[in-house]
């Protein structure tokens, strides 16, 4: 509803403020050589009144264009756990769309998990989810996640690389699951899929329906162990990232990063590897 208000004012405002605007401007031009009129308003500077109305409607556009321009989001920095109200946002649209550039996306898989298994009970305006999920290609050697070595270097680890790669194919198995059961048995139709990109995990994307961008940098620094007396590892911990807001409703900067990140994804979407554990094996 509130959305639907705000439409409405940007679609009716200008017109209105323009119509009174000249009302001033033509009541007093007329005051001002009608004498009857002039008399029954009881005015003595028409013509001064008529002019700067007429400069407030020659400026107005103006005024429009530089509030734009310097309107301020009302959200600039959220966390990471916070991604599941962007998720069910983006849910009141038809057509859904959610890309993801980052490390495990285990916080986002959540959000999306709970928001999909709604569908089949409220699916709401939606028709149609597609979902794209860019994780770092883990069957490479890697520097970060890895291993702490001597003088804190990093040790490429590849049974903890694997450890990673198993659970992202845990998060797409079920993923992909669901969504081909609501696809199957619902109004909507549901796409998933993982690819791989090359590099480390060092940007963490969220890009919602093409309109909202969260992006923020993982701590490249954290450590964890698995085991209490275990060797440490480097190991960025996603949920506790902070994500810069961009949107299309801010300024023209903020658009433009938009189109920027959009574009960027699906660049690097079309470059990615499919996962081995979706290539079909050679007949």
């Amino acid at each position: 509803m509130a959305r639907r208000l705000r439409r409405f004012q940007e679609r009716f405002e200008p017109l209105v403020t323009r119509a009174l605007l000249l009302g001033i401007f033509a009541t007093g031009l007329l005051a001002q050589f009608v004498k009857p009129v002039g008399d029954a308003l009881e005015g003595k500077a028409f013509l001064g009144g008529a002019l700067l109305s007429l400069v407030g409607y020659v400026l107005y556009d103006q005024v429009k264009e530089l509030s734009a321009s310097v309107r301020v989001p009302a959200r600039v920095l959220v966390n990471s756990s916070e991604q599941g109200t962007f998720v069910g946002e983006s849910f009141q649209a038809r057509k859904v769309e959610i890309s993801f550039l980052g490390y495990t996306g285990e916080t986002l898989y959540n959000a999306l998990y709970h928001r999909l298994e709604d569908l089949f009970d409220n699916p709401g305006p939606t028709r149609r989810v597609t979902i794209r999920m860019l994780v770092p290609d883990f069957g490479l050697p890697m520097t970060v996640p890895s291993r702490v070595g001597t003088d804190d270097s990093p040790v490429d680890d590849p049974e903890f690389r694997m450890r990673m790669e198993g659970r992202c194919r845990e998060y797409d198995s079920i993923l992909s699951e669901l969504a081909e059961r609501l696809t199957a048995n619902s109004r909507v139709a549901v796409e998933c899929e993982y690819r791989l990109y090359q590099g480390i995990p060092r940007d963490k994307v969220c890009i919602f329906n093409r309109q909202q961008v969260l992006h923020g940098l993982y701590d490249l620094s954290v450590r964890m162990r698995l085991e209490h007396m275990g060797p440490e590892f480097y190991d960025p911990k996603g949920f506790r990232t902070d994500l810069n807001v961009w949107s299309r409703e801010g300024t023209a900067a903020a658009e433009a990063a938009v189109s920027t990140w959009n574009k960027h994804f699906d660049d690097l979407w079309t470059l990615a590897r499919i996962p081995p554990w979706r290539q079909r094996p050679a007949p």
